[in-house]
């Protein structure tokens, strides 16, 4: 690239809440701009560096648009480009990167002030963006690179799970691929051990794609030795040729009331139903889901229990869901919660696949009721560790779907994901949560996100609640909503210091799992040495 193509023009007018207007010269093709490339511009004492939020046409005399050139003219068009005509670029200045001389003095600086009138405004140099982003190195992961440029977006990954996270983006946008490349990045960089609700079974051993294969490798195919699949389907694991390490099974005596209340819109159930569960659990103990099943006729309660015998119907015919999941029964031998955390201890990554389970009534069951005995594990050895000034458990990171089933304004305050979010990581637990619906989710939960990377979304409302509370959000609105449809994600929070539009690393090639791939040997002598310290 040039430097005379480097130059764009000069400011004429903004504002530090309203952005910058850039007019370009006549050298530069309004045609080879785009929304979110970067530009930097140069004032008296120091260069800002931002954003292109939106492009536009003017003219100096309104008479051109009146009688303008013929189309085949020209000649005329050319002479009045620069002087009559012009391009204008809407430029949202986030951060300063130097002095006079562009030297770095303390690393990107958050704006507080606006360049002259007359500054010079370049196309972002790779160098720039080096400044701005860094390199990848122990902490940071390679996510994709900048719109038209080479340059490698790297992500904080320490940063990024000290808060809750979300992936976001409508139907088909490569919101899974997304999730996949910051699982992996997580592994490799060791920032925590996660815990994925894996509903349609994309990030085990194998998932679904669009190329002509159809089938991309998981996690369990990249990293053997660092992730382990656990399925609630062991027949449909088997059919699709999937080495599993544990098939779970859940009993009826480990689900609570406060699971059921989660449930109550999924199974139906009245108001009064889900105060009666709290009446039986009391009443019957662990075995009150099969002592309520059992019951043939209300006239057969014990007393003391005030449930009415439509109540009572409501609630059986709810409870009756269960019977159809084959992975419920009466009692389970094994203590899932134990085996992932011996997993988790570790440091080997946990995917449950849900196999043919995929309806949300199974999801939400098993994802609250495992998330939240993970949970209170957690709150007692991070306690127990401060109190004896030892070292706590790992980072935890729990992957969930459908976020908005489990995180909307109903239910947010019921479940243990809305804690989670609101707590930012004090128990070292925190969310990755992946939707289509963010408009969906708890307004309080939404601005407890760190992070947000957010592919296109076309729908006003959900737009809206990806970009609450975030600074030059209409100008961010207009970007996100020029993204395209595959490949593409707008990235802000605390992960990376500023909003950055990033077409996303390549995955699913031989070349990307190689680009992806870890050193398994080592891998493998780890996990032994583990297993070793762990069973003494």
């Amino acid at each position: 690239m040039t430097e005379e193509y480097n130059h764009l023009g000069i400011v004429v007018s903004g504002s530090l809440t309203k952005g910058i207007e850039v007019r370009l010269d006549g050298s530069a093709s309004v045609e080879e701009m785009a929304v979110g490339r970067y530009v930097t511009i140069q004032g008296e004492k120091r260069r800002f560096f931002g954003m292109i939020t939106d492009i536009s046409l003017g003219v100096t005399d309104e008479r051109i648009t009146l009688s303008p050139p013929p189309a085949a003219d020209r000649f005329t068009a050319e002479v009045l480009a620069g002087t009559g005509t012009f391009g204008t670029l809407h430029v949202l200045p986030m951060l300063t990167i130097g002095g006079d001389t562009g030297a770095l003095i303390e690393g990107p600086q958050p704006v507080k002030t606006v360049p002259a009138h007359f500054a010079e405004v370049r196309l972002a140099s790779q160098q720039d963006m080096e400044t701005v982003f860094g390199g990848e190195d122990a902490r940071k992961f390679y996510i994709g690179t900048p719109l038209d440029m080479e340059t490698k977006i790297c992500l904080d990954l320490p940063e990024l799970v000290k808060r809750s996270n979300g992936i976001f983006g409508k139907s088909g946008t490569g919101k899974t691929f997304l999730t996949r490349i910051l699982l992996i990045g997580m592994l490799q960089k060791s920032a925590a051990v996660n815990l994925v609700f894996d509903m349609h079974n994309e990030y085990g051993w194998e998932g679904s794609s669009e190329s002509k294969h159809g089938k991309v490798k998981g996690l369990k195919q990249l990293f053997p030795a660092s992730v382990a699949v656990f399925t609630l389907d062991e027949e449909s694991s088997k059919r699709r040729k999937v080495s599993t390490d544990f098939v779970v099974r859940i009993g009826y005596d480990e689900i609570e009331p406060e699971d059921i209340a989660l449930l109550r819109q999924t199974l139906n159930l009245t108001d009064i139903a889900v105060e009666a569960v709290y009446q039986l659990a009391r009443k019957y103990g662990r075995n009150w889901v099969q002592s309520t099943l059992d019951i043939e006729d209300a006239e057969e309660l014990p007393e003391g229990l005030n449930i009415h015998e439509s109540t009572l119907q409501n609630l059986q015919r709810g409870l009756n869901t269960f019977r159809r999941l084959p992975f419920l029964t009466p009692h389970s031998s094994e203590n899932v919660v134990q085996r992932i955390l011996e997993y988790l201890d570790r440091g080997i990554n946990v995917v449950l696949e849900f196999g043919r389970y995929t309806d949300i009534t199974a999801y939400i069951l098993v994802a609250n009721l495992l998330s939240r005995r993970i949970y209170d594990q957690y709150r007692s050895r991070t306690e127990k560790a401060t109190a004896e000034d030892s070292i706590p458990p790992r980072p935890l990171v729990i992957t969930i779907e459908e976020a908005h089933k489990f995180l909307n304004p109903v239910v947010a305050n019921q479940t243990i994901f809305g804690t989670i979010a609101r707590e930012m990581r004090k128990y070292n637990v925190t969310l990755l949560v992946i939707d289509q619906r963010p408009s969906g989710i708890d307004e309080e939960v939404m601005s407890q996100l760190g992070t947000k990377i957010t592919c296109l979304l076309d729908n006003e409302r959900d737009i809206d609640a990806v970009l609450a509370g975030v600074s030059g959000r209409n100008e961010l609105k207009s970007v996100l909503a020029k993204l395209e449809s595959k490949q593409q994600a707008l990235i802000f929070g605390h992960a990376v210091p500023m909003p950055v539009v990033v077409k996303t690393r390549e995955y699913g090639s031989a070349a990307s799992y190689k680009d992806f791939g870890s050193d398994e040997a080592e891998t493998q002598k780890k996990t032994k040495k583990d297993i070793e310290e762990l069973w003494g």
